[in-house]
C-alpha cells in the first residue's frame, strides 16, 4: 500500500443544503412588494404639463383623484378622434360622467377621509380652456372643492 493517493474508497460530496433557499425568495419578494409602485391608471391621452409658478405637494395622495385632460394617444386617435378628451380612470368620459365619477371615488374613502379629497386636474399645455372650465363647474356641483393643477415645476 502506498502511502499517497493509492485508495481506490471515492469519499461522496455533500448535497447543497436548500434549506435557506426559500427565506432567500421570499426576502426577495417582500423587497419587491414594498419597493414597486403599481400605476392606478393607464395614460389614454397625452399630456403635457405647462410650467408652473407656484408648487404645492400633496399629502396624501392616496385622498386624490385624477382627471387627465388631453388629446388621445396615437393607437387610440383612429377610434377617438384628435380632439381634447377627458380621461377618469381608464376611459374616455363626458362632463356628464363626472359627478358619477367623484361619488364613486368618495364612496371608495372612509367616512372621515371623505371632506380631504383633492381632485388633481392634469389638462394638456395647448387644451382649450372652455373644456377645463366646463370641467370645474361639474366638480362645483358636485361640491368637489378640493382642486389642484398638475404642472410641471418650475426650472431653477
Amino acid at each position: 500500500m502506498s502511502k499517497f493517493g493509492g485508495s481506490n474508497d471515492k469519499k461522496d460530496v455533500p448535497g447543497i443544503s436548500s434549506g435557506s433557499l426559500s427565506d432567500i425568495v421570499f426576502m426577495l419578494l417582500f423587497f419587491f412588494m414594498v419597493t414597486t409602485q403599481l400605476r392606478e391608471t393607464e395614460n389614454k391621452v397625452i399630456v403635457k404639463l405647462p410650467q408652473a409658478t407656484e408648487v404645492a405637494k400633496l399629502e396624501r395622495k392616496d385622498l386624490s383623484s385624477y382627471i387627465n385632460i388631453g388629446t388621445p394617444i396615437r393607437s387610440l386617435q383612429g377610434m377617438y378622434g384628435t380632439d381634447a378628451r377627458i380621461q377618469l380612470n381608464d376611459s374616455f368620459k363626458t362632463v356628464d360622467d363626472i359627478r358619477d365619477f367623484i361619488a364613486a371615488e368618495r364612496d371608495a374613502m372612509s367616512e372621515v377621509d371623505r371632506s380631504y379629497m383633492t381632485v388633481a386636474i392634469r389638462a394638456d399645455q395647448d387644451v382649450r380652456m372652455g373644456i377645463v372650465s366646463d370641467v370645474k363647474q361639474e366638480l362645483r356641483r358636485c361640491s368637489a372643492l378640493k382642486i389642484m393643477y398638475s404642472a410641471r415645476k418650475p426650472a431653477e
